[in-house]
């Protein structure tokens, strides 16, 4: 077990616990729901934003596969489980964004969030086990995907009072990419391409690039816009850990397993 993960683990939950109970409440801004390329096509409203999700159906698929299958390199085969739970959440999410850009409001938008908080925690449990202890990530897999739906239940049901509270989500959202950062830069993986996490980063921070410049990439020609390319963009980052489960090699072996869940290693 590295020490010094724990303690990341521990000291950013913290935080983030603190956050969520003193940052005051702040209600979904409707012009969250306003994109820039609203255009039918097909007898689809906004087509493009919808379509563009089959780009997450299509990671979600394959990963499942990999990692339900004998080609991902596991020292445990129970390991697999973060990561199976992980394309899980990234199939809903195609599913619930489509969904939600079908007709965008605080509604619709539940599902798309809950979906994602599937894919978040259960990245964050994966690395646990890769990094720090494979009993505490599996362990840590429940009570965690609980939390990411607890978030978002509770956003729903305060914008239903009229006492909105976004907040929470927002937090856990930050949460799970601050301690994804922070492991991947202090607790080294027990398998080689550790760095590919870093690449989960980087496809997420330019997602969040062309969430933030919707209206301004779609002026620059009306050929597409930023939340259409960032759907894209986000869908690389799980196609990034399908990369890193086929090719990676075990290089430092992790903590033992009770006989009764040790399940023979994968291929």
């Amino acid at each position: 077990m590295h020490r010094r993960g724990v303690w990341i683990v521990i000291a950013i939950s913290a935080l983030a616990a603190v956050a969520a109970w003193l940052i005051p409440a702040m209600p979904q801004p409707l012009a969250y729901h306003d994109f820039a390329d609203d255009r039918q096509m097909f007898g689809v409203e906004n087509f493009l934003d919808v379509a563009s999700n089959i780009a997450f159906a299509l990671v979600g698929v394959a990963g499942l596969s990999l990692s339900l299958g004998r080609h991902a390199r596991f020292q445990y085969s129970i390991e697999r489980w973060p990561y199976v739970v992980f394309f899980v959440g990234v199939l809903l999410t195609a599913a619930g964004s489509a969904y939600y850009h079908l007709a965008p409001d605080n509604e619709t938008l539940f599902w798309d969030r809950l979906h994602m908080t599937i894919a978040f925690m259960a990245l964050v449990c994966s690395q646990i086990v890769d990094r720090i202890n494979v009993r505490a990530g599996l362990a840590l897999l429940l009570p965690m995907l609980l939390l990411g739906a607890a978030a978002v239940v509770y956003w729903r049901v305060t914008e239903r009072a009229n006492a909105g509270n976004v907040m929470p989500y927002g937090i856990l959202q930050g949460y799970s990419m601050a301690i994804l950062l922070l492991m991947a830069v202090v607790t080294p993986s027990r398998y080689s391409l550790g760095n590919h996490l870093y690449w989960v980063f980087g496809w997420y921070l330019l997602s969040k690039f062309f969430e933030t410049f919707d209206t301004e990439l779609m002026d620059l020609g009306q050929v597409v816009s930023g939340h259409t390319l960032k759907h894209l963009a986000a869908a690389i980052a799980p196609a990034a850990i399908c990369l890193m489960l086929t090719r990676r090699t075990l290089i430092a072996p992790g903590s033992s397993l009770p006989q009764a869940i040790k399940w023979a290693a994968s291929d």
